[in-house]
């Protein structure tokens, strides 16, 4: 008898290990869904080629070199005044990863280049199909300005 006792002691507590464990899944996947990663927002973002609003004197346009699909991709960043005219001054920041497996095929942040033209410029990989998620962070002066979140689909 004791020894069954023992036996549905350790499944009752099997059990009670993975309703936990899919308790903290759950929750982790609610957050990625609020736009918060990491304890941070991340405003979602418009489609590509689209002005996005980046503070209250500048925009900027972003988009993939092509159709995003597995692969190396780069994306291209411009940030402009209000005026229209292109500024450099900013350090953006980006991270390509699949959000259902956070962390598993991330780039990690990495700084994007400036171009000649003013473009801003980081190349990313693609390494399997699924959901994706782009994130920038814009800095101007060593300060967070916006954080944003680009999803798409390969």
């Amino acid at each position: 008898m004791g020894s069954m006792k023992n036996t549905l002691f350790h499944v009752i507590s099997l059990l009670a290990a993975a309703l936990l464990l899919h308790a903290l899944a759950v929750s982790e996947i609610e957050a990625d869904e609020s736009g918060k990663t990491g304890g941070e927002e991340y405003k979602v973002l418009p489609k590509p080629g689209e002005k996005v609003t980046l503070d209250s004197e500048h925009y900027f346009i972003y988009g993939f070199d092509r159709q995003p699909k597995m692969g190396a991709v780069i994306m291209k960043v411009e940030i402009f005044k209000l005026d229209g005219q292109q500024d450099t001054s900013f350090t953006v920041k980006g991270d390509l990863d699949m959000p259902s497996m956070r962390g598993a095929h991330s780039s990690g942040e990495m700084v994007f280049s400036k171009s000649k033209k003013g473009s801003y410029l980081l190349p990313a990989n693609i390494a399997m199909p699924g959901d994706w998620e782009f994130r920038f962070v814009f800095e101007k002066n060593e300060k967070k300005v916006m954080r944003g979140a680009y999803l798409f689909d390969v």
